[in-house]
């Protein structure tokens, strides 16, 4: 519209009438263009980003994470969201079942497979195996499961786990003469499985790459984010995480706890140590 049509038609319907939509409009146009200006400021950023040295922005990196019943869906959820964080890269939620059914975790909530084990790519860049206690049990007996960790495990490049799943890798074979961690229940039980146990929140051994139980999946996470694509992208990815731990009590290890609760804590557990090493004995027996 001119600016002289526009005046006669302020003129004869009365500014009082259209000062709102004119308010509304200007508002909009300023809208458009900060958020213009908001696109440009972070594509720059972007821009520096790529160009630092070490960071490497994008990838293709195909990461398998098995789900099954049971498991402690922290030690899956944790990673998860770094490996997802990693720009590129293929990130498959992999279960047993060909229906893909929401696998629930030992919590109560569950979450929805992405790949089942027949279409999981047969070449992985990471192949990651979440703990528990009594699920992982059964996964640990479920021969289809330990088929499938067998076969991926033979090529991938980066075999991982969290907490007990350290303890499913061994049943597959995975951990001979690896030095590894696990949940501190657990840690004790991977000379049964051929490996090496190591006291610390991750360990990594040539392509084996461990992290303790359940919260240190994150520092597990920032580790391998860190291999993949360069500590400096571990950095920002951790700042957006706002991965700042202070937690509130020094109580996360047995040798922290006062012994009258970390105890009866680690006694509580007896069933599934029990049940690992039966796993463990019935493997040394199928030769």
């Amino acid at each position: 519209m001119s600016v002289s049509r526009r005046n006669f038609m302020l003129g004869a319907l009365g500014g009082g009438l259209l000062a709102p939509l004119l308010a509304l409009e200007r508002a909009l146009a300023r809208a458009d263009s900060s958020a213009a200006r908001a696109k440009q400021i972070s594509e720059r950023a972007h821009d520096q980003l790529t160009d630092f040295p070490g960071l490497k922005m994008h990838g293709s990196e195909q990461v398998a994470m098995l789900v099954y019943p049971g498991m402690t869906m922290l030690d899956m959820v944790g990673p998860q969201y770094f490996f997802a964080s990693m720009m590129g890269a293929k990130v498959h939620l992999v279960s047993k079942d060909e229906d893909l059914s929401p696998v629930m975790g030992d919590t109560g909530f569950a979450v929805v497979p992405t790949l089942s084990f027949a279409d999981c790519p047969a070449q992985l860049d990471v192949l990651f195996v979440p703990g528990g206690t009594s699920g992982t049990l059964k996964a640990m007996n479920d021969k289809q499961t330990i088929d499938f960790l067998v076969d991926r495990g033979s090529r991938a490049k980066n075999i991982t786990s969290v907490c007990t799943g350290s303890i499913v890798l061994g049943q597959a074979g995975l951990l001979e003469g690896k030095k590894a961690t696990s949940h501190w229940v657990a840690r004790e039980l991977l000379p049964e499985f051929g490996a090496v146990p190591v006291d610390a929140r991750v360990v990594s051994d040539g392509n084996v790459i461990t992290g303790a139980g359940v919260s240190a999946g994150i520092d597990f996470a920032l580790a391998m984010v860190a291999r993949l694509r360069g500590e400096p992208y571990a950095h920002v990815v951790q700042l957006s995480a706002e991965y700042h731990p202070e937690p509130p009590f020094n109580a996360g290890s047995p040798e922290t706890i006062d012994p009258k609760l970390g105890e009866p804590m680690r006694e509580m557990f007896s069933p599934f140590t029990f049940g690992a090493r039966e796993a463990a004995r019935q493997r040394r027996r199928r030769g």
